[in-house]
């Protein structure tokens, strides 16, 4: 239920909702937290996220604050959202709380609502480098699309891509006389180095020479269709690629960018017999226990175990 909102509010005289939003670097952050906090608000008060409710929510007591996201946590486990959804929807709550403490807002912290413990990369599962080369073999490379499509699958195979590292790609970010191409990381400020295998270059080349001369600034992989031709190809158009390419393949796995980057991984692992460490110059994952998750999904220990569990009886 809502609470009546306290009469002076004339000490907020800025909107912290988009003050939080343009401190986030991520464009995905930025809109996973305004889905959450929006989520919130209308759940919690009734009302949408405006400068007043959420001066309302800042101005309770430490208690009461307290008191409505546990409420709020709640209601999430009814709806049996996953647990990964629901601490990323606390997430964005804490971060608007501890944002408008920095600020002068806030009096209180959330620091007492914890998440629920969630399991991450818990299928890793892709497919092996037989069923992704019949995907790309599938793809005629005659056409300005097939060209397009195949260095594109390259890029998400050889070095483990992620869709939005692909999306944010400029003509200037290749350098295929050094063999590299500068991609912006997940979570990362700047750009990082990566090197491109032989055939990857022999691809892209392809793609560049049939698409013609474009200026540096202009996305590597771009539209095709006559109303947006030369416009940046979105993260859905990414996913829709490796979709339909799988699926004219015959692969009954549902395929996407991140399935393909779990398969790339995969190979890698089961090709260098396990080397977690050299693995991870290619996955790029901080964390290495991240990547000891795909190691222990390959080797399918659990089930080895549970097997000689059985075998003793």
């Amino acid at each position: 239920m809502f609470l009546p909102s306290p009469t002076n509010l004339s000490g907020l005289n800025q909107n912290i909702l988009e003050e939080l939003l343009r401190d986030k670097r991520s464009p995905n952050t930025r809109r996973t937290y305004a889905k959450a906090l929006k989520d919130f608000f209308l759940t919690m008060a009734g009302e949408e996220p405006s400068p007043d409710v959420i001066a309302w929510f800042l101005s309770l007591d430490h208690f009461e604050a307290i008191a409505m996201v546990l409420r709020y946590r709640a209601e999430l486990l009814e709806r049996e959202l996953k647990p990964a959804t629901i601490n990323v929807r606390l997430a964005a709550i804490k971060s608007l709380v501890n944002y408008a403490r920095r600020v002068g807002k806030c009096q209180y912290t959330l620091e007492d609502v914890e998440g629920l413990k969630a399991e991450t990369y818990r299928d890793t599962t892709g497919v092996s480098p037989t069923s992704f080369k019949q995907i790309t073999d599938h793809i005629t490379p005659d056409s300005l699309k097939g060209k397009r499509d195949l260095a594109i699958l390259r890029l998400l195979w050889d070095n483990a891509l992620r869709r939005a590292e692909v999306c944010a790609l400029n003509l200037g970010d290749y350098q295929p006389t050094e063999r590299q191409l500068l991609i912006k990381g997940k979570g990362k400020l700047g750009k990082q180095a990566i090197t491109l295998s032989v055939k990857g270059i022999a691809l892209i080349n392809q793609w560049l020479t049939a698409i013609g001369p474009r200026p540096k600034n202009e996305p590597l992989f771009c539209t095709l269709d006559r109303a947006t031709f030369g416009h940046r190809l979105s993260g859905n158009a990414i996913y829709n690629i490796v979709r339909t390419s799988a699926e004219s393949a015959g692969i009954n796995k549902v395929m996407s960018p991140h399935r393909v980057r779990h398969s790339a991984i995969t190979a890698a692992l089961e090709a260098t017999n396990g080397d977690t460490r050299k693995v991870q110059k290619l996955s790029r994952h901080s964390n290495l226990n991240t990547l000891m998750i795909y190691d222990d999904n390959r080797h399918q220990h659990q089930a080895q175990i549970t097997d000689i569990l059985a075998d003793l009886l």
